[in-house]
């Protein structure tokens, strides 16, 4: 077999840009050379020896191989003018055997048949078979395929890779032996994993690849891996649509678990990027062996049984996912909601009705859904006897019938996995039943035949396809007549004679095409933007599980994107069949507010109560909202309520009792003002001047219904009203009285004095309202200033309780205040000093004497009142207020009237000129004296002090 180089050296020569790309290559060559140690590229016998590695002229050199690969698939290429390459996990595994020593390397034969890997390969062979059926594609041109089983394992995938690369089942990379149809490009090859280590070694050589199951963000990376493309959406894509579906549903605490590959590390990486915020943390990250280990898996388990996040996204192939799903059912694990990746959410592997106690209302992305005419047919189209030497058609029958199939050693249902502890698990269910070959394929339930979720599948028929367009292109240009893209001279590549990269510029910069009605468009970076079901595992009524179509989620490449779920059709596999929570502990209930816990995710955090007068109405609070001023929280803390506003109200009781008493004290005044009215014309009545007592009586009703406007919600009038009455009421009072005083002091002082009775004497009654209008006009210039300049007004006082609001008012300028009453207490001072001194008349009525006492009265009530006022709050210190105003009204009104109401309706008698006159002395001892006027002997002279009117 001649050797050809399988590139130019000016073929050879990549757009890699960097060095330390160059650098990972050369690594990358380091290792496949390690791979290659056991097996040596010699020449055939008879040939001459070489020196110093070079041939001798003229001779010709041929390749040997002195190993091959075991390679298992299907190879269609005799009669073909291209061939497409496919890579396909047609088994689950490898048979794990002990590294050789002393025998030469085999390699690994694989087990566990792949019902739905298997379909794939038939899905591509059917797109190839239509594919050059078709004239409008590729007319007189036909394809073959080279398809090889992966065995879902990078060493397989591997030995794949370098099978292309040389054409048959060898490992000198670096030639193509094959003197067959060249190798247009690749399919596949599966998982991410195995799509990565291959482009790595496709990547090199500039060979076209394009995946169909592969979602992994790094395969974006053209740098990396210049010439894979691919049908499926970016890993990118599907994270943000989990992130979308976790925010929607309000689940804050998130378990992830994904395989130990880089399809499960980047898609976990790129979830958690998408969903971390304030609101929603990761609760655990977990990772499943690639090899089995079932001590790793129980690790696994165990954290699933532990955690408290209800909610767990599994980014891992159904493959990887098997064994972790085995040991969830035999730890019976349930009210678990799963977020399944577009790897597992439709496998067959994993949609069991034994597994659905545990992944019942599982919810996950699936790739867009088609139809493929005539595969059905294909797929039933398929029986060992078509052709004998078909061992994966005998591996199929024996595993789909459980039987086994005459005269075959093809073995199946084997299961030679080792556990952790190097014990070997040897597990044959191959049947002792042969097959008969009337077996009937349609009545066959699996997952081969199942072409209602033709998702994958799907995407192997456009990947096809792909190729398929990409050497349409190629050809147009030749026939065209144009210049061609490549250099030098703008020419095309032909048909029939065509490198690698010149087929890859086509994939890259003009993958647009139809296939079955569907534009495919793949980008720059060889991503394709396609819609993704979201899907629900529910039960139907056979038991089966079902794939409900719940939503949807699309994205662009402009970064637009299309997220709605039908919140009522999911199932929850919970005993309420509600939406679940999620959360690292129990939400803060309105009225609480989030604490933070150090050394705890964001998520995780202590609930504390609102402190008083602040609230949160909301779930999850993370700050308390401090009420308005006139609001304070309720007990719960929960909502802002009106505060208890306290002023002394006329409805309640105390109030109510006041008023009583204001009103009583009224109408006693009233009465003393009907019998002074009534008697005006006796002496009594008239002696001191009269009018002076009807304007003390007045002042008494003014003071006393000025209590009552203390009573009552405060306003801005009533508290400029109130002191301002009452100052003016006292004052008036009081001036009388200072009146009424100053003659009897004058009287005093005409005993021992001629020129004091001469000022007696001219002292009349004229001047005694003289100095009542000087002294309430005083009084009044001092109110108006103080209502003018700082008036008082009513004030929300809050300061002293939290819980009520004070209605009280607000004095205004305190000196003003003072000032105000100060003038009053001046009076009373006068009045108090003029009165004593006149106290020891010797009269038969002394009024001095009872002034004095009214002044007593009056001083001891407004003492006791500065201290009870300062130290009570709220209505209470109004009505301290109150008590103090009636009690020193009543008291000025019995001092003063009532002795003399005593005379003027009980002692008639008395009332009389001569004995009010001081010139008749009354032998009743038991009653008062019997005036105002006032008597005395002076060198036994009687000197009478009657005034009259």
């Amino acid at each position: 077999m001649k050797a050809s180089s399988l590139f130019s050296p000016k073929q050879q020569l990549f757009p890699f840009g960097s060095l330390e790309l160059k650098m990972a290559f050369a690594k990358l060559w380091i290792l496949i050379g390690l791979f290659l140690h056991a097996l040596e590229y010699v020449p055939i016998q008879g040939q001459d020896d070489r020196k110093d590695g070079e041939a001798k002229e003229g001779e010709e050199e041929e390749c040997r191989l002195l190993g091959k690969f075991n390679l298992r698939g299907y190879v269609e290429a005799e009669n073909a003018m291209h061939v497409i390459g496919g890579m396909f996990p047609i088994h689950f595994r490898t048979i794990l055997e002990e590294d050789p020593t002393s025998t030469p390397p085999m390699s690994p034969l694989c087990e566990g048949f792949n019902f739905r890997g298997y379909r794939w390969v038939k899905a591509m062979i059917h797109a190839i078979n239509d594919i050059n059926k078709r004239d409008d594609i590729l007319p007189n041109i036909t394809l073959g395929y080279q398809i090889y089983d992966t065995c879902y394992t990078m060493s397989k995938t591997v030995e794949n890779s370098l099978a292309f690369l040389t054409g048959q089942n060898e490992t000198t990379p670096v030639f193509r032996c094959s003197s067959g149809a060249p190798l247009a490009a690749v399919v596949g090859a599966g998982g991410s994993t195995l799509s990565i280590a291959s482009s790595r070694i496709l990547g090199l050589y500039y060979f076209p690849q394009i995946g169909y199951a592969s979602s992994s963000l790094l395969l974006s990376d053209k740098y990396q891996f210049p010439t894979y493309l691919r049908t499926i959406p970016s890993d990118e894509v599907q994270s943000e649509g989990m992130a979308d579906l976790v925010h929607h549903f309000g689940w804050k605490w998130i378990g992830t678990i994904a395989a130990d590959d880089d399809y499960g590390k980047y898609g976990v990486k790129a979830f958690k990027e998408k969903v971390e915020n304030t609101q929603t943390c990761i609760a655990f990250s977990e990772t499943i062996p690639k090899i089995y280990s079932r001590n790793k898996i129980l690790s696994v388990v165990e954290t699933v049984k532990l955690t408290n996040a209800t909610v767990i996204v599994v980014y891992s192939s159904d493959i990887d996912f098997h064994p972790l799903m085995e040991e969830l059912i035999i730890s019976n694990i349930s009210a678990k909601t799963w977020i399944a990746s577009e790897a597992w959410i439709t496998s067959a592997l994993i949609a069991r009705p034994e597994y659905f106690p545990i992944l019942g209302g599982t919810i996950g992305f699936a790739i867009k859904r088609g139809e493929i005419p005539g595969l059905k047919e294909f797929l039933l189209d398929l029986h060992p006897n078509k052709n004998p030497d078909d061992d994966l058609a005998i591996e199929f029958w024996q595993t789909a019938f459980n039987c086994t199939w005459p005269n075959s050693s093809v073995p199946y249902n084997t299961d030679n996995r080792k556990n952790v502890t190097g014990h070997e698990n040897i597990t044959d269910f191959s049947s002792d039943q042969l097959c008969t070959g009337e077996e009937n394929l349609e009545e066959l339930n699996n997952t081969y035949l199942d072409v209602s979720q033709l998702r994958i599948t799907y995407n192997v028929y456009k990947a096809v396809f792909a190729v398929a367009n990409a050497l349409e292109l190629l050809r147009l240009c030749e026939g065209s007549g144009k210049e061609g893209p490549f250099e030098p001279g703008k020419t095309c590549a032909g048909i029939d004679d065509f490198e690698p990269w010149q087929l890859m510029y086509y994939m890259k910069n003009w993958m647009r095409f139809t296939v079955l009605d569907e534009f495919v468009n793949i980008n720059d970076k060889g991503d394709v933007y396609t819609p993704y079901d979201i899907l629900n595992w529910q039960r139907n009524e056979t038991g089966e599980i079902n794939f409900v179509k719940i939503g949807i989620f699309n994205m662009t490449g402009e970064g637009n994107k299309e997220f709605r779920v039908i919140n009522e059709s999911v199932f929850w596999n919970n005993p309420s069949e509600a939406r679940p929570r999620s959360t690292c502990n129990d939400n803060c209930q309105p009225g609480y507010r989030k604490g933070i816990l150090q050394g705890k995710p964001s998520c995780c955090y202590d609930c504390i109560q609102c402190a008083e007068g602040q609230i949160s109405n909301i779930t999850d609070a993370r700050e308390c909202t401090a009420c308005p001023e006139d609001y304070w929280s309720n007990e719960q803390r929960s909502k802002c309520v009106l505060k208890e506003v306290e002023f002394l109200a006329y409805g309640e009781a105390l109030g109510m009792t006041l008023i009583a008493l204001s009103i009583f004290g009224v109408f006693v005044v009233l009465a003393v003002t009907g019998v002074y009215i009534k008697h005006r014309a006796t002496p009594l009545v008239r002696a001191n001047d009269r009018d002076l007592s009807f304007l003390i009586q007045y002042s008494l009703i003014v003071t006393l219904l000025t209590s009552i406007l203390f009573i009552g919600k405060p306003e801005d009038w009533s508290c400029q009203s109130r002191q301002v009455t009452l100052a003016l009421g006292f004052s008036l009072c009081l001036s009388c009285v200072l009146g009424k005083t100053v003659m009897l002091f004058l009287t005093h002082l005409a005993k021992n004095s001629k020129v004091a009775e001469k000022a007696r004497m001219s002292f009349k009654p004229i001047f005694q309202k003289v100095i009542v209008l000087l002294s309430v006009l005083t009084e009044v210039g001092i109110c108006t200033a103080y209502l003018i300049l700082e008036p008082p007004r009513m004030y929300k006082n809050t300061q002293f309780t939290t819980l009520k609001i004070i209605f009280e008012c607000d004095e205004g300028s305190i000196l003003y205040l003072c000032v105000m009453f100060g003038f009053d207490v001046f009076l009373a001072i006068l009045c108090f000093l003029t009165a004593i001194v006149s106290r020891k008349l010797p009269n038969n009525f002394n009024e001095a004497k009872f002034v004095t006492f009214g002044m007593l009265v009056f001083f001891i009530v407004w003492i006791s009142f500065v201290p009870a006022y300062l130290s009570t709050r709220g209505k209470f210190k109004v009505a301290v207020e109150i008590f103090a105003i009636l009690a020193s009204s009543f008291g000025l009104l019995g001092c003063i009237f009532v002795p003399k109401c005593y005379i003027i309706l009980l002692k008639p008698a008395r009332n009389t000129e001569e004995i009010v006159g001081g010139r008749a002395i009354t032998n009743d001892k038991s009653a008062p004296p019997t005036s105002a006027s006032s008597t005395s002997e002076v060198n036994n002279t009687t000197i009478s002090t009657v005034l009259e009117d």
